[in-house]
């Protein structure tokens, strides 16, 4: 049958970050776990921002970007991982080593993000 009334087109959904993206977004976290300022505000970062300029890079960068953030991932994961098994036992946690944690990560982050930054 023939419509001629206007139909709204409908509305895409938005499209969910890369999984690369989120890591990051995971990372501010844990960042965050180890170092209540987290070198600064977790605010500054824009998963938006980010997916949309993962959109515009270059394959390559997209698997440096991957590459990294996976083994950033893997860093923080064994760091925290380190931190709530000493802190389960009653054991206190080196805060050098939790500095030492949390500055792995700002730097990490600060390299990542640089990949695919405007």
């Amino acid at each position: 049958m023939l419509n001629l009334v206007p139909q709204p087109a409908p509305n895409p959904a938005p499209q969910p970050a890369p999984e690369p993206v989120l890591r990051l977004a995971i990372l501010r976290k844990a960042l965050l776990a180890v170092d209540e300022f987290g070198g600064g505000p977790a605010s500054d970062f824009d998963v938006d921002e980010v997916s949309a300029n993962w959109t515009k890079a270059s394959e390559a960068e997209r698997r440096c970007f991957d590459r990294r953030s996976d083994a950033l991932m893997a860093v923080a994961s064994a760091g925290l991982h380190v931190a709530s098994s000493h802190r389960q036992i009653g054991s206190d946690v080196s805060p050098a080593a939790l500095q030492l944690l949390a500055d792995e990560i700002r730097t990490g982050l600060a390299d990542i993000e640089r990949l695919i930054r405007d």
